[in-house]
Parts: C-alpha cells; structure tokens; sequence
C-alpha cells in the first residue's frame, strides 16, 4: 500500500472516530439519561439496560455482530471491516460515558432531546461518510440504500418507528414514546443534511464572449467537465455558445473566481440540480 493510501486510510480512521465520539456524547449525555428510547439497536440495548441493568455498551456490540456478519456479504468487505471497529468504538464509547453520565447534561427534557439528536445524527452522518457505521438499523438502512434511492435518514425514521413504539410497554408514559420519535426525527434529518450536504450539486450555464478561455480554465484549474451548447439570442439573433457545467456546490466559488477573471461581464445562472448520476458523481441505483 503506497503512502498515499495509508495516509487516506488513516484520516479515513480518525474522522470515524471523531464522528464516533459526537454521537455517544450525544446518546449517552443527553438521550439515554433523560429516559429517552430513540431506537435501533441502541434504543433496544436502552430498553435491556433500564429494564435488567445489563451494560449499554456491551449488549449494543452483541446485537450488532450479527448484523456486521450479514453487511459484509451484501455491501462488501471493506465496509464490513469498518463497521466492525466503527461499532466496537461505538459500543466502547457507550460504556465509558454511560459510567460517567448518570444524569443528563441539560435537564430541560427537550433542549436534551434537541441536543442529543443532533449530536447522534452529526456524528452518525459523519461515520456514514467514511464507509462505517454505528450499526443497528444504519447498517440495515445502508444495505437497502445501496439498491433503492431512499434517504439514509429517511429509512432510520422507519425502521426505529418500531423500536421507539415498544418503549411504551417499559415506560408506560406516551410523552417518552413521543419523545423518542421526536429525537430520531432531527436525528435523522441531522444524518441527512450531513451527507446531503457533501452531495450536493449545481448546475451553470454561462453566457460569455470569452467562452474558450473559461472553457479551458474549467477543465484544466477546476477540473470539471462541461458541455458546450450552440444557441442564438433572442433579441440580437447572433449566435452564441452557452457552457454548462454541472459540478458540486463546494467547488462552485473556483468555477465563479474563474469567470469573474476571465470575463467580469460574463452572464451565468446557477441554480441547485437535485441529483446527477453518472461518472465523477453519484451511482444510479434501481
């Protein structure tokens, strides 16, 4: 393996445990504390700990081996290997805090709710970003996502729906259980906007006389394709040739400092594509 790789791998390493880190903080700060069940393997593991006083962290790593076991056949052996020490570290992590926190580091219940589903989905987010997982139903909602285009947050929200439900045979209080639906609402919207985020994609077309020179800066400085379109003006009947290039909104400054530099009079629109499949972007999937 060249340096090249190793060091990818290890950054690759470092921000699944930083990811790691801001979700267990969130879990088991703020939502385990405040009694919250908020689903998936760990709402389960949350139910076994009140209920027997079984260690979190240890039921959480059990449950999960068999799901890690399955992921590793239908996503690959590269995802498994992460999830293995994604959910070893989790399970880790889970432990320690839950020892240290006995009570939850806001009492407001609903700033703790807040609080901690933002932190979980950040962090899960993260993780998920690194081919990991803190396991549980992420790791069944990656396997279904990796052939239907349906939101990583989305199918947590529906598949911790009944997880959440069946806290109410513990607790017997309606307002947990609606709490508990709560916290895997934002932390699924969290998830989503996290990888959403990273994803997202913008679309120019630009309208320039110096259209050969933006060209060539785009291809070769921004290093993004791009199509050329014949067109003619509506009003001056001259012809034209609008580029339209298709790229992520974290590289949409470069490609608007190339423009303004070359062509400070340049005509562009840029608006938001919600999604773009194909080489350089996103997989399509049945």
């Amino acid at each position: 393996m060249s340096f090249k790789n190793v060091r990818k791998e290890f950054f690759s390493y470092l921000s699944l445990t930083i990811g790691l880190a801001i979700s267990t903080s969130g879990w088991a700060g703020f939502i385990i504390p405040s009694h919250i069940i908020a689903g998936g393997v760990t709402g389960v593991a949350t139910i076994l700990h009140f209920s027997t006083g079984v260690d979190i962290g240890l039921m959480t790593l059990a449950m999960n081996a068999i799901l890690i076991i399955t992921s590793m056949k239908v996503i690959g052996a590269s995802f498994g290997i992460k999830s293995i020490y994604s959910v070893t570290v989790f399970s880790l992590f889970l432990s320690i805090i839950n020892h240290l926190v006995s009570e939850p580091l806001i009492s407001d219940r609903i700033m703790a709710v807040v609080t901690g589903g933002i932190l979980a989905g950040t962090g899960a987010g993260i993780v998920f970003l690194n081919g990991g997982s803190t396991g549980g139903s992420d790791i069944i909602a990656l396997m279904i996502n990796k052939y239907r285009n349906i939101t990583l947050g989305r199918l947590l929200l529906y598949i911790d729906a009944v997880v959440i439900c069946s806290s109410f045979l513990l607790f017997r209080s309606l307002e947990t259980m609606i709490f508990g639906f709560v916290t895997m609402a934002i932390l699924a919207y969290t998830v989503d906007v996290i990888i959403s985020g990273t994803k997202q994609t913008v679309q120019f077309f630009i309208f320039s006389e110096k259209n050969e020179d933006i060209k060539e800066h785009i291809i070769h400085i921004a290093r993004r394709g791009l199509t050329i379109i014949p067109a003619e003006g509506g009003y001056s009947g001259k012809e034209v040739r609008v580029l339209m290039v298709i790229a992520r909104k974290s590289e949409s400054q470069i490609i608007l400092r190339i423009i303004k530099e070359i062509d400070p009079q340049a005509f562009i629109t840029m608006g938001s594509v919600m999604g773009v499949y194909g080489q350089g972007f996103d997989s399509l999937k049945a």
